[in-house]
């Protein structure tokens, strides 16, 4: 019985503890991470934004929430109940999920699998169904059509994201997480410069970038929610929790990867300086929080200042510029590794 316990229910009980606190964490922090969306969009237009609820607006994000959970639940009367209701939690799950292998400090994370990589990869492809099933389910063709367009322009940018994740663990020789920022530690002074992002991968974290952008439907390619064409995108027939369920979802998966694209291209929790005591263990959670920040800040500032661009604009760029750039990528990344990086 001792030996059961020991193998089997302690550590089940030790993830569900760590997925716990990690689920709670999350929940905080979508909050401020919309709520500081909405101060960089409000500074850029010369707005205020949020400001009322709670001490410069802090609680505006709360006060969202419990209007959202209160109003009415409606659903059409043609629409398959189940999978209707079904649809958003699958988003949330998924956006959860996603995140059991992120690491955010050396030892921090729910699960370090060595396959990391591909279980992310897993997660998102996954994701289009959320978005067909909402979509489907809601028997209206504007969220319909709108749950077409999502899918195909999902699909089209996970297949750039995936030749940068190539180039990524060709780099680093490991498709753990871990292993990953630890193959961008240095013993020099700048330890930045060792980061992803300074090397020959640097027009792939731009693509990475963008393609992230597309993946979350944010803008300029929030094509989902063209007014003028799909009134307001594949969840127009959702209210109360249901559609609070898909908002938390997209901020969930925009914070999964501006992580991660600190972890594959600015070293993580590495400090960007080698010198006491920036480059103190603790310290790991402050520098890789503070590079999703900059990431998340960009995003913002997209969103604030790019016009959106059209459909077909969109697909050419995923097809024709990224798809052919990240290939070329992955074979000049490989012949680096094999025959140029031996050598220095």
């Amino acid at each position: 019985m001792d030996t059961f316990f020991s193998f089997y229910v302690l550590p089940a009980l030790i993830i569900l503890l760590k997925s716990v606190v990690l689920i709670v964490i999350l929940l905080v922090f979508v909050a401020y991470i919309l709520y500081a969306d909405r101060k960089i969009w409000a500074a850029v237009q010369l707005r205020r934004g949020p400001n009322v609820v709670g001490p410069f607006g802090l609680f505006q994000t709360l006060a969202d929430a419990l209007k959202f959970f209160f109003k009415e639940l409606i659903i059409p009367a043609g629409a398959n109940k189940v999978l209707f209701l079904l649809a958003p939690v699958i988003a949330v799950i998924l956006a959860f999920s996603a995140w059991a292998v992120i690491p955010m400090n050396a030892g921090w994370v729910v699960s370090n699998i060595n396959v990391g990589i591909l279980y992310l990869f897993a997660i998102s492809s996954l994701g289009v169904y959320g978005v067909i099933m909402a979509g489907w389910a809601s028997n209206s063709k504007y969220a319909f059509l709108s749950a077409l367009r999502g899918a195909a322009q999902m699909v089209s940018y996970e297949v750039s994201i995936g030749f940068v994740m190539i180039t990524v663990l060709l780099f680093a020789g490991s498709l753990n997480l871990s292993a990953i920022v630890a193959s961008q530690a240095s013993t020099s002074v700048f330890g930045f410069l060792h980061w992803n992002a300074f090397t020959l991968l640097f027009p792939m974290l731009v693509i990475f970038f963008v393609s992230s952008l597309a993946e979350t439907q944010r803008p300029p390619f929030d094509l989902l929610e063209a007014e003028s064409e799909l009134v307001a995108g594949f969840f127009v027939e959702y209210s109360s929790t249901p559609f609070l369920m898909f908002f938390l979802a997209e901020y969930m998966n925009i914070m999964m990867l501006c992580g991660l694209m600190s972890i594959l291209f600015l070293g993580g929790w590495l400090s960007p300086i080698n010198i006491y005591p920036f480059n103190i263990p603790a310290l790991g959670i402050f520098w890789f929080l503070l590079k999703l920040g900059f990431f998340f800040f960009m995003i913002a500032m997209v969103k604030a200042m790019v016009p959106r661009y059209r459909y077909d604009q969109l697909m050419r760029l995923g097809w024709k510029v990224f798809l052919p750039t990240s290939l070329v990528w992955v074979v000049l990344t490989a012949s680096w590794v094999l025959f140029v990086r031996p050598h220095l």
